[in-house]
């Protein structure tokens, strides 16, 4: 297959503003694609090679990229180096530099073209591989002689498209829930093939291996996808309310209620003496973790084991639990045993979903539990979340206040009733989170993702002045504008806003951003932030909930603050839609209940 035939439907998606037209796009290329390279068409057009847990990065810095198309067009660095500053991006600068290539050694005078092999998907996928394969001595080098012989053979725009896809800058904003909607209408029946196809995606998140299984096998082959220790499951998601009474009406009257501690989310994975570590967005962060590592080959007594918890920063004199920015150090540190020594950590484990070949998802929790403090032998350094079952709201409140004295930033409410399974890759309400933000003037903090940005002015000439904010809508896939933020961020930070965002800049608002506002600039949602604010307004500015509580308007944050980047979380973990309006909701409450 002709990776033109890619890169045409690449073009069609970057110059689309809808969502729908996104999706036919897809539908359209799927439908031809061979199903024997189905797998490597889905993962180039995430821009990657393998599933994102694989941790398999190209390793070619824009630096070395520049040297293979100084190679490909015959130039120098330099006269590259001046292209990339004029366009701003290295993939439309070597589509300029090829398209105005004029070497006589490349060039055949009989037909008047260059003459070149044309680009298959097959080459490319196989190419890029061994690029980011590629280690020891003379890595660098082999790397950048593979890339330039794909480029010798591109077309323009493929280049453009190779070179952001090899520095992570493809910037389609193809969301996973997007290609899987494709795949069901390509190759499913319906929105009960869509079901099926999202639950297998959620308890074995790897697209590329998903289409196959479907082009393939169809949806009968889909059906048989299970849960595999080394393949991290989608973590399930928390609703959130305001109070005691509120939760466990919701819950039937009585709950479980657990210690949220205030650190990494951590998915452990055991198969006999091998232990992997995934984050929430599913990243392998076991290399950053040895000793928690350690505590799990030491302290899960099974064989095979998929177990949930919350690894968390420890004061090595005293004991005691440290805030989650603690944590973070242990990512930034290169150092690992002296990181270790200055920010050692403990795991409180939560959850069971998998012990010794059995698929414990669809069990109620409270035999999840069960099924965990069995195989857990609890030490100082590693035990079970702290927990009570309670009935009503004074005991909900004790135990929270508990929490908040022990240094954790809340807790979570889950329900115990027979239908309390795990929801992966789900936000609901058999787990309920109440934290202490919720006694903060907004009801509590919120997750939003930035979608856009507006130049400064005075002090902030030349740099963003705010950042358009957005909620997640589950329902459509799409984000919907909440607030503008501007204030909380330090001179550091501000500094920090334009290189950060670099990566996902874009000429037009994305197809997947529902906004009436026209920013300066427009971003692929990729960044998650923590905001705070005043209080929840009802605005004809922002298209959050647009509609559904009054016509002509939606929601917004006033004075909203920024408070963290949380780059454990990815997009579609933001706060959603739904959260937004019940805060809202909450907030009129106890107006009401004060007036």
């Amino acid at each position: 297959m002709k990776y033109s035939v890619l890169v045409e439907t690449y073009e069609k998606i970057e110059s689309t503003t809808k969502r729908t037209e996104m999706t036919a796009y897809l539908v359209a290329l799927l439908k031809i694609v061979p199903p024997d390279i189905i797998d490597k068409v889905i993962y180039l057009t995430q821009g990657k090679l393998r599933p994102d847990y694989e941790g398999l990065e190209f390793g070619l810095a824009e630096k070395l990229a520049m040297k293979a198309v100084a190679q490909a067009v015959g130039t120098s660095l330099k006269d590259v180096a001046a292209v990339v500053r004029k366009f701003g991006d290295l993939g439309s600068a070597a589509e300029h530099l090829l398209a105005h290539k004029r070497s006589v050694s490349l060039f055949d005078f009989m037909g008047g073209e260059m003459k070149r092999e044309p680009l298959s998907v097959e080459r490319v996928y196989d190419t890029l591989m061994k690029i980011a394969k590629a280690a020891g001595e003379g890595a660098q080098d082999t790397k950048v002689t593979l890339l330039a012989s794909l480029l010798r053979d591109a077309s323009p725009k493929e280049a453009r498209y190779l070179l952001r896809i090899i520095l992570g800058k493809l910037r389609l904003g193809v969301a996973d829930m997007t290609i899987l909607e494709a795949l069901a209408i390509a190759y499913g029946s319906g929105k009960g093939s869509r079901a099926i196809i999202e639950r297998a995606y959620n308890i074995y998140p790897d697209l590329g291996y998903i289409a196959k299984m479907l082009a393939s096998k169809g949806i009968d082959g889909v059906k048989q996808i299970r849960i595999t220790v080394g393949v991290p499951i989608m973590p399930m998601l928390a609703e959130r309310l305001r109070t005691p009474e509120e939760i466990l009406n919701k819950l039937g009257g009585k709950c479980v209620v657990e210690y949220k501690y205030d650190g990494m989310r951590i998915q452990a994975h055991k198969k006999g003496s091998e232990v992997m570590l995934f984050s929430r967005r599913l990243e392998n962060v076991t290399h950053y973790f040895p000793d928690a590592v350690e505590l799990i080959k030491r302290h899960i007594k099974a064989q095979e084991a998929i177990v949930e918890g919350e690894c968390v920063a420890v004061d090595p004199d005293t004991g005691e639990l440290k805030p989650f920015q603690e944590l973070m150090h242990r990512r930034r540190k290169y150092e690992v045993k002296k990181a270790m020594e200055e920010y050692p950590v403990s795991l409180f484990l939560f959850d069971a979903l998998y012990i010794d070949g059995e698929d414990l998802t669809l069990k109620p929790y409270p035999e999840r539990r069960e099924h965990l403090s069995k195989i857990v032998k609890e030490t100082e350094r590693i035990r079970l979340a702290e927990y009570r079952l309670v009935s009503s709201p004074r005991e909900l409140e004790e135990f929270f206040e508990q929490a908040i004295a022990d240094g954790c930033e809340g807790v979570m409410c889950k329900a115990i009733t027979p239908n309390a399974i795990y929801q992966s890759g789900v936000r609901g309400f058999l787990w309920i989170k109440y934290k202490r933000d919720y006694k903060a003037e907004l009801a509590d903090t919120v997750d939003l993702v930035a979608v856009g940005a507006f130049w400064g002015r005075g002090r902030r000439a030349g740099k963003y002045g705010a950042l358009l904010m957005a909620a997640y809508d589950p329902e459509n896939d799409v984000f919907r504008t909440v607030c503008k933020v501007g204030s909380g961020f330090t001179d550091e930070e501000l500094e920090q806003l334009p290189e950060m965002f670099k990566p996902y800049i874009i000429d037009h608002k994305h197809p997947r951003v529902d906004s009436k506002m026209e920013a300066d600039v427009w971003f692929v949602p990729a960044i998650v932030m923590e905001i705070t604010g005043a209080e929840i307004t009802l605005s004809p500015l922002h298209t959050c909930a647009w509609g559904s509580l009054k016509e002509g308007a939606g929601l917004a944050i006033r004075f909203p603050r920024f408070l963290r980047f949380r780059p454990d979380k990815s997009p579609e973990e933001a706060t959603t839609v739904h959260e937004i309006v019940e805060l809202y909701k909450s907030q009129r409450k106890v107006i009401a209940e004060r007036a």
